[in-house]
């Protein structure tokens, strides 16, 4: 994470880097009355800007600690480092905004475009935390695990062992490498889309694209040697 000079803040920084980057940010016709009153704030000299960038300021942080509060858990952030991160966050996301505000073309609310950065943000950070403490690695193949995660009764556990030896050459024989890499990384090591797209150098839906490509080999070489019907593949 980065921090800020001695007297500074995420916002003082931004409201100090707007001022050097002087560019209009004009109202296009057709903007809903929110979102022209922010560009029309944004593009405006002294107080009014300031208190525009304040208040954007603000409502990126309670966004950032909502998003950080809902994925830190998982990574075991918590306390003052999740404070930490989501400030760091919204502070980032309002030098971007105001870095890239007269690309908005109002496709979308204002505060609609702004959120996706201070979630960008959080998410990235998030996903550069993950990689900082000890983890299993990342091609680790860790089959144990899939029955108490998946829940299956130790009563058939010659059933479910018979799937997952299935299961396994299917990832061996039916995936490809990057489909492979992916697969054993989300679902055999617990690995988050945000954090694995990161190692890759991917981005999250792509990671998501190629665990639903995956996914759908593997239940149809399931079904092709019969360990799950027809239907049980279209419901799962």
């Amino acid at each position: 994470m980065t921090t800020e000079p001695a007297g500074k803040t995420p916002l003082t920084t931004g409201i100090a880097s707007s001022r050097r980057r002087r560019d209009g940010v004009p109202a296009a016709p057709g903007l809903d009355p929110d979102s022209a009153r922010w560009l029309q704030a944004l593009a405006d000299d002294g107080p009014r800007r300031d208190a525009a960038l304040a208040e954007l300021y603000a409502m990126l942080l309670r966004a950032a600690r909502r998003e950080a509060a809902w994925r830190g858990p998982r990574m075991q952030i918590t306390g003052p480092e999740l404070e930490d991160l989501a400030d760091q966050a919204a502070g980032d996301a309002l030098l971007a905004i105001t870095r890239k505000v007269t690309q908005f073309r109002g496709e979308s609310r204002f505060t609609t475009w702004a959120y996706k950065f201070v979630i960008f943000e959080v998410s990235a950070k998030i996903a550069r935390h993950f990689w900082r403490r000890p983890t299993t690695p990342l091609d680790a193949e860790s089959w144990d695990r899939l029955p108490d995660r998946f829940g299956f009764d130790p009563a058939q556990e010659s059933e479910w062992r018979d799937l997952l030896a299935a299961l396994r050459r299917a990832v061996d024989t039916e995936l490809t490498l990057r489909q492979r890499e992916v697969f054993v990384a989300v679902v055999l090591n617990d690995v988050p889309p945000d954090a694995l797209a990161l190692k890759l150098g991917s981005n999250r839906n792509a990671v998501y694209k190629m665990m639903f490509d995956a996914r759908r080999k593997l239940r149809a070489a399931l079904v092709a040697n019969g360990y799950l019907n027809d239907g049980e593949s279209r419901r799962s």
